[in-house]
């Protein structure tokens, strides 16, 4: 579509910049009665302008509207980025802020509101949505289909930072406002498909600088008793756990044990003793020591107690250490098997992209990142996968600001067919610099400190309330798990292989982690026969 038009509407799939050409127009899509779908309405306005909009539609209580507001870049590819990226700019589209029926431009040129559709009962039928303005009108048929997404299977972490959170908005520990900003980071990362969350036992040892630390976020209190004695006290869990299943999630992902990238010294941990309270292991200690040790021994005994009498073992699961080097396989595969001894019959996973760290059995569950996962494919029971900042080349999925939104989505078709079972992202609030040295403004620093690329350490920005804002690569990443949902629908119905058949039709190389069109209008185009597929066979 050509720039003359003055309000027109487009996919959710492009990146719309303010001087961006020949944008596809959208006219129809398709969707099922409980999915979430977006549009956007662009409109070509002057800086400063206000702009009012109407909406005329059968399906107008379902809609939401927010404005694309366009955030600075920095850092957004490495020195081994592949060719798979949208061409250079300052600013970026990511930024969703909820508006009613207007907005003032903040771009010369084009400006973007996005459009979610979004129902529990959705009434199915062909629907139209009429876009009034003083820049014209335009006009999308949505095409419901008379069928619902299963739940979702897979499950999906996403870490949730509350140091971070008490850093923005500047509030203690489990003060009451703790709880409240908590709950609702974590209502919003489940309505876009996080069913598991990250649970800090003690303060996680994640991007941690060695020598420093972050803020305290133990939600285990500890007691010394004795020398080398401990008692240990789940009140806080007990609250968090609550906060979460009122949040409908449903897996805990408990924090790490030992420290990141190769387990050689334990996690901060504070105890108190005769009402002071101290911190009692760390960066100085020796994680294969026998103070740890003993530590572990009892505190696994007590916590397998408390998990029982919740009756949630088959819905936790255990870490050791995050991104272990092959270098450090003596250190990770003792650790490793201290936490096996401990804790029998656990699901122990860690992002451990190592294939030879699994062949040597010193975990049971490795998540690969998604450019590692290849050789894991077939030879792991339950397979997990994983993608950070290192994931910018070999045109794997990630979410990055630069990459095109297909980028992002293609994800699901992947998750299906290769039967993967859980997905991991560290980043949905990190709003540190790298190593968490210090605070950033996520509004304008979206790259940690120019360290990580821009999308990598957060999906979600932190509005004044005490509740996220939306990025659109959070919709879109979730548009990627609804796809995911839809086929395994699909093949309830036809199978496997015929479903599969339905994905690849008309390629003339298999889709892999790798290998697939880059195309926004082909990955729209498989949905689509996805979904007449669906309706042909209800």
């Amino acid at each position: 579509m050509s720039k003359n038009n003055k309000v027109f509407i487009a996919s959710s799939l492009d990146k719309i910049f303010p001087n961006s050409n020949n944008v596809f127009e959208l006219s129809e899509l398709s969707m099922l009665k409980n999915e979430k779908k977006a549009f956007q309405v662009v409109f070509d306005a002057e800086r400063g302008e206000e702009i009012s909009f109407e909406i005329e539609s059968s399906l107008s209580e379902f809609l939401n509207f927010s404005y694309v507001k366009l955030i600075r870049g920095g850092f957004t590819a490495s020195k081994n980025a592949d060719d798979y990226y949208i061409e250079p700019h300052e600013y970026y589209p990511d930024l969703l802020m909820p508006v009613q029926n207007s907005f003032i431009a903040q771009e010369q040129g084009f400006n973007c509101v996005w459009v979610q559709i979004s129902g529990d009962m959705l009434p199915a039928g062909r629907h139209t949505v009429c876009v009034k303005s003083c820049k014209g009108e335009c006009l999308i048929i949505i095409n419901i289909i008379d069928a619902k997404l299963p739940e979702q299977e897979l499950i999906y972490t996403n870490w949730v930072h509350t140091d971070c959170l008490m850093s923005i908005y500047g509030f203690e520990a489990f003060s009451d406002e703790y709880w409240h900003t908590t709950e609702e980071f974590l209502r919003r990362a489940r309505q876009y498909g996080m069913n598991c969350v990250l649970t800090p036992l003690f303060t996680p040892p994640l991007d941690t600088k060695v020598g420093g630390e972050r803020p305290t976020v133990q939600l285990v209190d500890v007691q010394i008793i004795g020398k080398n004695e401990y008692s240990f006290h789940f009140d806080k869990l007990d609250k968090w756990i609550e906060m979460c299943e009122r949040c409908n999630i449903q897996y805990f992902e408990m924090s790490h044990l030992f420290t990141q990238w190769g387990a050689r010294h334990a996690p901060k941990i504070v105890a108190e003793k005769n009402g002071v309270t101290k911190q009692i292991f760390g960066w100085k200690t020796f994680a294969g020591g026998r103070k740890y040790r003993l530590f572990i021994e009892q505190f696994s005994k007590a916590l397998i107690d408390y998990i029982d009498k919740k009756g949630i073992r088959d819905r936790c699961f255990l870490h050791v250490s995050d991104e272990p080097a092959a270098s450090m396989k003596r250190a990770y595969g003792r650790a490793a098997k201290l936490v096996e001894e401990n804790f029998p019959g656990f699901t122990v996973l860690d992002a451990l992209s190592s294939f030879d760290f699994y062949k040597n059995a010193m975990i049971k569950t490795p998540i690969p990142a998604i450019d590692h996962i290849e050789p894991f494919i077939g030879n792991v029971p339950e397979l997990w996968a994983y993608y950070c900042s290192a994931q910018d080349s070999k045109y794997v999925s990630n979410r990055l600001f630069a990459m095109p939104c297909e980028r992002n989505r293609v994800l699901g078709l992947q998750l299906y067919k290769f039967r993967v079972k859980g997905f991991l992202h560290w980043g949905y609030n990190f709003y540190y610099t790298q190593y968490s040295k210090a605070v950033i403004n996520p509004f304008e620093t979206a790259d940690a400190g120019g360290k990580f690329q821009s999308g990598d350490s957060f999906i979600v920005y932190p509005g004044d309330d005490g509740r996220p804002l939306d990025s659109l690569r959070l919709h879109v990443f979730y548009d990627a798990f609804q796809d995911m949902r839809a086929l395994q629908l699909l093949e309830s119905k036809i199978g496997y292989k015929k479903t599969l058949a339905i994905v690849e039709e008309g390629l003339e190389k298999p889709i892999t982690f790798s290998e697939y069109p880059h195309d926004a209008r082909w990955l729209e185009n498989v949905r689509e026969r996805v979904n007449q597929a669906i309706a042909e066979n209800a």
